[in-house]
């Protein structure tokens, strides 16, 4: 969904809201014993702006202007928080998901869970180290290696672990390679495992993200889905605890200033706005 929709798009739901309201007085009904669907929509954006992929001119907190050309990252270990303070913790196993900007329809994350009133969510950006470890026939789907091309891998076989946080592109700023490349490339992970005897731990970037629907509730019913909308801005990416310029770290990867990075992008989705599918 394009950010310059945005606000007349919430017009129309607000009016179809209302209609539907009018047309239908009775509550949809309530089984907590039966499941439905709750869904969670990712926009990726640039401040104020649309993400527009190799096309969107940016600039950011250092005044380094930067296209983007690939921006991918993992949601796991989702968390659903209720309106009378429990959680429903969606099982593991189905837990794994890979947003990327270049393909829509990995945008939108389909949950099934228990009817019931839901006011915030919680997930990892990443991948948690126990699933990084284990053996390859439970990762399978977006977490499979052997799936993922080079040009869009999500996986370091030379590091055994995942990619939390992909993104790449260039900037005026960054002196040229000897192609004349002027390209940036932030590949972050890192789940703090350990290595050697003793056990050395190694940099662990896994961020738990926390949000809350604020005043609205995400009333799951037998023909009622809530989609909620959530915006990550990667201008957070540089813009931050640490402001991160492009010209002086064109290149992070699995390096200790990736912490700075990873910082950074725990901070860069936020909860924007409800609309309810209604029917089975």
């Amino acid at each position: 969904m394009k950010l310059h929709f945005r606000f007349l798009h919430i017009i129309f739901l607000s009016g179809f809201t209302i209609l539907t309201a009018c047309k239908n007085e009775v509550e949809p009904e309530f089984n907590p014993s039966a499941r439905g669907r709750l869904l969670l929509e990712f926009d990726n954006v640039v401040g104020t702006r649309d993400l527009e992929l190799n096309r969107g001119v940016y600039r950011n907190a250092a005044g380094e202007e930067f296209s983007v050309s690939q921006l991918q990252y993992y949601v796991s270990n989702i968390r659903l928080r209720k309106t009378d303070g429990s959680e429903y913790v969606v099982p593991q196993d189905s837990s794994y998901f890979l947003v990327q900007e270049h393909k829509p329809e990995t945008h939108i994350i389909r949950l099934s869970v228990p009817q019931g009133d839901y006011a915030g969510v919680s997930f990892i950006l990443g991948v948690d180290s126990l699933r990084s470890t284990m053996d390859i026939s439970r990762r399978q789907g977006v977490l499979n290696p052997t799936d993922m091309s080079r040009e869009e891998g999500m996986y370091w076989t030379w590091n055994s672990g995942y990619i939390f946080l992909r993104m790449e592109g260039t900037s005026p700023q960054i002196a040229p390679d000897p192609s004349g490349n002027r390209r940036f490339r932030y590949h972050i992970g890192g789940f703090g495992g350990g290595f050697g005897t003793p056990p050395v731990r190694t940099i662990n970037n896994i961020k738990t993200i926390t949000l809350s629907f604020g005043r609205d509730i995400a009333k799951v019913r037998n023909n009622s889905t809530p989609q909620m909308h959530i915006i990550g801005d990667v201008l957070k990416v540089f813009n931050g605890s640490t402001t991160i310029s492009l010209a002086q770290n064109p290149t992070v990867m699995f390096s200790p200033f990736s912490v700075n990075v990873a910082n950074n992008y725990a901070n860069m989705f936020e909860y924007h706005h409800m609309h309810t599918i209604v029917g089975r």
